[in-house]
């Protein structure tokens, strides 16, 4: 098949997770521009006919557009690598290290990133050892704001901005109705930024860098995904200095963690100008509000030209004419 012939591509959309209709609308915009840049696209939710479909059918190339556990915790991943059907996107060992908040935070600090200070409580934990006496624990290590999360999962689902003291039994209930462990860290207060990273097989670049201004002060689920609630800047306002810090630290994050072809790294700028990660993701939203598409918009691309060139970076690694994560990566192996 000449380069210049569009591939058959099968965009992966829906799922079961708490994330559904936010792959859904992800994957309509995916396949929309794969096919404005003239590829055959398929649209289809990894339902149970999904794998023996693939099996018959044998795409060039799957572009998953799933969010939560359904696509991004490397499940599916080892599935479709198992199948040799060339995937856009990390291996299902790079997925699970980023899925893990608690594991990339780790690999991250030992990279030299920072990292909120925080502590990782199993729900079995929790009920055990006694909720106020792990609470108790946890008040005396961290002291001022928190935040609590679920240490799997996106789109800011079960997180709390913790105040007071009082806040924490509901924000430790809230977390561990997304995930079985929760995430109890410093909040660190700055301007919050997502960087896009590219990687099209020559080593990792970054587009425009995306400042997020939520008008409630908090980037939540209904920030993220309902039109008005929040100011993006892209490219962001931070200044020359932190602009550079933030890249190389997403630079690093992606490299670290092993990860390719696509990924968006968020993190906190504090007022000193530190970079502070928050969250490596696998497979970030597409949708009209998301943060991708505002930094290819910055970047003066489009999201035909970006996809398309990820399906035939994908495309051409199946036939081994592209190297997996670039040169230099120094990341994991995948």
């Amino acid at each position: 098949m000449s380069e210049s012939t569009g591939l058959h591509v099968v965009v992966l959309a829906g799922g079961i997770s708490h994330e559904r209709d936010v792959s859904l609308r992800s994957g309509r915009r995916v396949a929309d521009a794969l096919t404005a840049a003239g590829h055959r696209v398929t649209l289809r939710d990894p339902d149970a006919g999904l794998l023996p479909f693939l099996a018959s059918e044998r795409p060039d190339v799957v572009f998953p557009a799933l969010h939560g556990s359904s696509g991004e915790d490397g499940s599916l991943l080892d599935l479709l690598a198992a199948l040799g059907v060339p995937t856009i996107g990390s291996s299902g060992p790079a997925a699970r290290r980023a899925w893990s908040k608690p594991v990339a935070s780790s690999l991250l600090a030992e990279a030299g990133v920072a990292v909120p200070e925080s502590i990782v409580l199993s729900h079995e934990a929790f009920r055990e050892l006694g909720a106020s006496s792990v609470l108790r624990v946890v008040r005396e290590k961290l002291d001022g704001e928190l935040v609590v999360k679920p240490a799997s999962g996106g789109s800011a689902q079960g997180v709390t901005i913790v105040e007071t003291t009082d806040e924490l039994p509901r924000a430790m209930v809230e977390a561990f109705t997304y995930a079985d462990v929760a995430v109890v860290e410093r909040r660190i207060v700055g301007t919050e930024i997502a960087v896009t990273v590219i990687d099209n097989g020559d080593g990792p670049t970054t587009l425009p860098a995306v400042e997020i201004e939520p008008t409630t002060g908090i980037y939540g689920f209904q920030a993220r995904y309902n039109a008005g609630e929040t100011t993006f800047y892209a490219p962001s306002r931070l200044g020359e200095a932190e602009l550079a810090a933030v890249t190389d630290a997403a630079i690093i994050a992606h490299r670290t963690l092993g990860l390719r072809d696509l990924s968006r790294i968020d993190f906190i700028v504090d007022a000193s100008g530190t970079p502070w990660f928050l969250e490596a993701n696998v497979l970030p939203g597409l949708t009209e509000t998301s943060l991708v598409p505002l930094a290819i918009e910055a970047s003066g691309s489009d999201a035909a030209s970006i996809y398309g060139q990820l399906v035939r970076t994908a495309h051409a690694r199946s036939r081994g004419s592209v190297s997996g994560s670039g040169p230099g990566s120094g990341s994991p192996q995948n």
